[in-house]
């Protein structure tokens, strides 16, 4: 058990936490949120003992072992399966078979066991470091980011094994769906303070919003209140005969305190600036074959057409040739054989993360972005910047001062400066705290081009992907369909069944199975209901813009028909009224369209309301 009582921490003038605190009880599985910068990496290393608060204390009973995930490299053993077997407890260093379970789950092959730990990639060796700490079973795991280096097959493996962990879990991760399904409880870092529910993330925000508004209607009766004893004691102060009165007034106004009006939480929020494209095929690859060594390719006669509209997902394990993919479609790099073209009007970004290389270290946030699309203005590309919160001195910052995660965003501004009908994404959402992903994957859904998309986030696949690219074990192969519907036809190799998510109290085989699926059933509906209101979203929209621009074409002819009245021009008057009736036939056509559109949008949300609704019941 861990106990974290009335600790505060701070750097120089900022202040992350306020003498606040919370405790894990036995068998908890918790998730720590909060947005990026606000003290969660500094709350773990606190834990973990790496760092110490300023004020209170964190405290934990005698012999209480706590491991955590380091992604500091330093190999001691000449194979990996010998590294990963030193986090093994004294009495078990000869249980290799634990450290072979967890290695393989992870990803691993037997012949990998093998071999030297530096001779993998950085990727591989913060895995061989979660593996020794797995397998060292503490007390209190504590994973920071566990997912960033572990592709989709992985972390399904490791969302199962948590589940099955008897003991404390603390995690961290920008992988909401991956929280969810791990978590019996969630502790937030909100406005310097830690508050802890059970439940999932859902659940959190609801109740974070939900207090929020009452703090706010609370505050603002208590102002009207004290406002209305005020006026009262000015105006009878000095009437004897209401003395008592006013004294009674000035005791009661001393006692009510001064709420503040909460500080605004600037949230992530962007649109993507969309290139209209004609025409029906954005982009085609054909009889793709490619490897780093000849002999051994990575994938080969591979084809691919991507249409306006699309969301492609790429998925499957590390090392299949995901990233090369998306390189090749990028036209960065050839084809050992095959072709891609993208057709005349393409306009396509492409991210990825080793791109932040790429950043001038010299130039400020405004300049790198003025860079990449000169023909654009300094209020746009300042607006951007607010955009990805580098509001006002914060877009003057240099590049070569900037965080991981702040490199990242201003990689995605880089991406919204320009107009664009094709994004090509190569793990866009792993510097992203979880506000930001909602936000992302809502800027993707109202993006009027087509996005391919290399993703190991399940929440990303669930709300986005209508088609998928999939790498498995005996090649490449396109899904038509989406993610939904591929776990359920064809589903990964070697993936047994899900197992039980159980509660802290819950370790006597009880299952809460009906939880999961309710969880599931849930995210299901989400993805249903963008998939219906999406297209149609985006025909209403297209109603609006019309409307919007003949309502100022009819006050264009308004003005012009008083001109022509007041010079008396009989034949224009004639012709400007025929063109006012024309146009105010078409607005009320167009308006026609957009209630029978609206209407089916708000029977469609109805519809998944209800939907939702009825498994909230169950």
């Amino acid at each position: 058990m861990l106990n974290i009582e009335s600790i505060s921490k701070g750097f120089g003038d900022q202040v992350l936490l306020e003498e606040t605190g919370m405790q894990i009880n036995p068998g908890e599985r918790v998730g720590l949120v909060g947005r990026n910068g606000h003290g969660k990496t500094t709350l773990l290393n606190m834990i973990a003992g790496i760092d110490h608060p300023d004020e209170g204390r964190i405290s934990v009973p005698g012999g209480y072992r706590i491991g955590m995930l380091s992604q500091h490299i330093r190999f001691k053993k000449d194979t990996v399966l010998k590294e990963a077997m030193l986090g093994l407890p004294e009495h078990e260093r000869d249980h290799f078979w634990k450290g072979e379970k967890i290695l393989a789950g992870l990803g691993f092959s037997t012949q990998d066991m093998q071999k030297d730990p530096t001779l993998f990639s950085g990727g591989y060796q913060v895995r061989l470091n979660l593996a020794k700490v797995l397998v060292s079973e503490p007390d209190l795991l504590i994973l920071d980011e566990p997912t960033n280096y572990l592709d989709i097959t992985s972390i399904r493996w490791i969302s199962r094994f948590l589940v099955t962990w008897p003991r404390e879990v603390l995690l961290v991760t920008h992988d909401r769906g991956f929280m969810d399904n791990v978590v019996t409880h969630i502790v937030g870092i909100h406005r310097r303070k830690m508050r802890k529910i059970k439940g999932d993330t859902a659940k959190y925000y609801l109740q974070v919003a939900q207090d929020e508004e009452i703090y706010e209607k609370t505050r603002q009766n208590e102002a009207k209140r004290k406002k209305e004893i005020e006026q009262f004691i000015t105006r009878f102060r000095a009437k004897a005969r209401l003395a008592n009165m006013v004294q009674s007034r000035i005791k009661t106004l001393s006692k009510l305190e001064n709420k503040d009006k909460l500080a605004e939480l600037k949230n992530l929020e962007f649109s993507f600036n969309s290139l209209p494209f004609p025409g029906k095929q954005l982009l085609t690859a054909r009889d793709l074959t490619f490897g780093w060594d000849k002999g051994d390719p990575l994938f080969e006669d591979f084809s691919l057409t991507v249409y306006p509209e699309d969301r492609v997902a790429v998925i499957g394990k590390n090392g299949k040739g995901k990233t090369t993919l998306l390189k090749l479609l990028n036209q960065g790099m050839d084809p050992d054989k095959g072709w891609v073209k993208a057709n005349p009007g393409v306009a396509n970004g492409y991210f990825e993360q080793t791109n932040v290389q790429s950043l001038n270290p010299g130039f400020t946030v405004e300049e790198e972005l003025l860079h990449a699309y000169p023909d654009t203005d300094r209020q746009a590309a300042r607006n951007i910047c607010g955009a990805m919160m580098f509001e006002q001195d914060a877009a003057l910052k240099k590049i070569s001062v900037l965080s991981g995660g702040e490199k990242a965003r201003v990689m995605l501004g880089k991406l919204l400066i320009r107009p664009l009908n094709l994004l090509l994404l190569d793990e866009p959402s792993n510097h992203l705290d979880i506000e930001a992903c909602d936000a992302f994957v809502a800027a993707l859904n109202h993006f009027d081009g087509a996005v391919v998309l290399v993703t190991h986030n399940e929440m990303f696949l669930h709300a986005l992907a209508n088609r998928l690219v999939v790498f498995k074990q005996d090649g490449i192969s396109v899904f038509e369909g989406t993610y939904q519907e591929f776990l359920e036809k064809e589903g990964w190799e070697d993936e047994g069944p899900a197992p039980v998510k159980q509660g802290p109290e819950k370790h006597t085989g009880q299952t809460t199975l009906s939880k999961k699926e309710l969880r599931k059933r849930k995210s299901e509906i989400v993805a249903m209901r963008s998939k219906e209101l999406g297209p149609l979203q985006k025909k209403i929209t297209k109603i609006e813009d019309e409307i919007e621009e003949k309502e100022e074409k009819i006050n264009g002819v308004n003005q012009a028909l008083l001109e022509a009245s007041t010079n008396q021009d009989g034949q224009n008057i004639q012709a400007l009224s025929k063109e006012l009736a024309g146009l105010e036939s078409d607005v009320e056509t167009l308006f026609d369209a957009l209630e029978e559109k609206s209407d089916k949008a708000e029977i469609i949300k109805k519809k998944f309301d209800k939907l939702l609704s009825d498994v909230e019941r169950c």
